[in-house]
């Protein structure tokens, strides 16, 4: 699904209207009616109960005036405090405010001091509050009654509903714009804004629904866009039904490099990732004095011992077994704890340069590439980083704090100037190809965030690239699937203590519903 700039979004209710013939009172009355539907939806049980409206003088007004008739005709005791004189409405906004009047519905003028503490009173029995205040044009920062009135609402505890954008909210880079509406539920109109999806914004988007008003498909299609959200009906669209006569060698075969003292558990939950993801099979580079571990410990996984440069960690005297090793198989995963010492970073730098097969890099794999990241230029197949926040610091020189200031162009700009696939871990994970295209993950929750969560996903989006799912693809399935087993285990017995094998044995149910919905 794609996500659209303030400008874009703007663009295309141009567009709708003047080159579809839409008039711009029909997209409103489609938002407005849609968005209402969905509160009922949330809110089953609003007849006889108390909403209050709040509208602003644009068209999200308009919006909210339109959800105010529909909720007034369906029993719902309504209330809108307009605030702003009535006699500045213009357009679309200004004809549904007259229908609204009309038809008696409750209306409180803004017409001077007294205003604030007038709503702190009245909104204590109110059952739900509509936030219509301002849209997605909003650029510059809330001040006066405005930013008066947003803080007095998020001193409440009534459930608020945003339409399209909690009011505040910069639509394009999630920040708050001096004050901002923290809404329970947004509803936002046509495609998701990508300010919605970016953690600063998260924060106050609720629970986020996208509706359809009417805008045709193929201006969307027209616009030049490169951010996305993952959703499941394009990964359904992958998950093929596998064939009946199939056997273990059409499904792949991964060759992870992992592990050191101490760091067993990296190199094990990488290769059961990869395995509960449907790889036909793994085999696993392991420092030859620690393969009796590993044997023991994985059943289903074959193991390779691998010489040692010192003992218990790899080297460059390990490169030519792990070549020789690649030969016959689909990728590379490279990195869960192999650890940091130089003779492992140079092992890592020339497998790069020198490796025929993709190679997906994680952990003391990056770590080791940041010594040297320009490596990357000169490697020969594809390459797939999964950073978190902080390996993506060291990546770049850089803070933790500066990459999570700006994600999304971070991570488009690494990806482009090396010629990789970028996965940037964290709240809304986010993918970026070499050609600078995004894509945001909405699945996943503070639960995940333990040990060995990485190295689950590292196996997992290894395991699809093995089994021929195109790069891309393999990413997006991985971090929403491997978000999805979070989330799903977090909705059964809550975020705490969830752990990374757990997300392991719930990783066959969730690719099963995926493809199966």
């Amino acid at each position: 699904m794609k996500a659209v700039t303030s400008a874009i979004m703007q663009r295309l209710d141009r567009r709708a209207i003047e080159e579809c013939g839409i008039p711009g009172i029909v997209l409103m009355e489609n938002a407005g009616s849609g968005a209402t539907d969905v509160i009922e939806s949330y809110y089953p049980e609003l007849i006889n109960k108390k909403v209050t409206v709040f509208a602003g003088k644009g068209n999200n007004g308009g919006d909210g005036f339109v959800i105010a008739r529909h909720l007034f005709n369906r029993g719902v005791q309504v209330k809108v405090y307009l605030l702003t004189n009535g006699d500045s409405l213009l357009g679309d906004a200004k004809t549904n405010f007259e229908i609204v009047r009309h038809l008696g519905v409750d209306i409180l003028e803004f017409k001077g001091e007294g205003l604030i503490e007038l709503i702190r009173d009245e909104i204590r029995d109110c059952d739900l509050i509509i936030d219509a205040i301002f849209g997605t044009g909003l650029n510059s920062e809330v001040k006066g009654l405005f930013r008066d009135v947003i803080e007095v609402l998020n001193q409440t505890d009534i459930p608020m509903v945003a339409v399209d954008i909690p009011s505040g909210l910069d639509a394009d880079t999630g920040k708050v714009l001096g004050n901002c509406i923290k809404a329970d539920l947004t509803i936002t109109f046509a495609h998701p804004k990508v300010g919605l999806l970016i953690p600063e914004g998260t924060e106050y988007v609720g629970d986020l629904e996208v509706i359809d008003i009417s805008i045709p498909k193929y201006l969307i299609e027209e616009e030049e866009i490169q951010n996305y959200v993952i959703d499941r009906d394009e990964l359904k669209s992958v998950l093929k039904p596998r064939d009946l006569n199939s056997h273990k060698g059409d499904f792949g075969h991964l060759l992870v490099v992992a592990g050191s003292p101490g760091k067993t558990g990296a190199a094990i939950l990488t290769c059961q990732g990869a395995m509960r993801a449907g790889t036909g099979l793994v085999t696993l580079g392991i420092p030859e004095s620690l393969n009796p571990i590993l044997e023991s410990k994985l059943t289903e996984v074959m193991t390779e011992p691998l010489p040692e440069s010192i003992p218990g960690f790899l080297g460059t005297l390990a490169i030519e077994k792990i070549m020789a090793l690649t030969e016959n198989k689909s990728v590379l995963a490279l990195g869960p704890g192999v650890s940091t010492n130089d003779e492992t970073v140079e092992l890592v730098h020339r497998i790069i340069k020198e490796i025929d097969v993709p190679v997906v890099i994680d952990a003391d794999g990056l770590n080791a590439l940041a010594r040297d990241v320009n490596i990357l230029k000169e490697a020969k197949v594809p390459i797939v980083l999964t950073p978190h926040p902080g390996e993506m610091a060291r990546l770049m020189n850089a803070s933790a704090a500066e990459i999570q200031n700006n994600r999304i162009e971070i991570s488009r700009r690494f990806a482009q100037e090396y010629n990789v696939y970028l996965v940037l871990k964290g709240f809304r994970t986010i993918i970026a190809d070499p050609y600078g295209n995004i894509w945001i993950n909405p699945t996943g929750n503070p639960g995940m965030a333990t040990a060995g969560m990485g190295d689950v996903l590292t196996g997992m989006l290894s395991s699809f690239i093995a089994q021929g799912f195109g790069i891309m693809d393999a990413a997006k399935l991985a971090v929403f699937s491997h978000g999805l087993a979070g989330d799903t285990i977090a909705s059964e017995r809550g975020e705490i203590g969830l752990l990374a094998t757990d997300v392991i044995g719930r990783i066959p149910l969730v690719l099963n519903e995926l493809r199966n919905r």
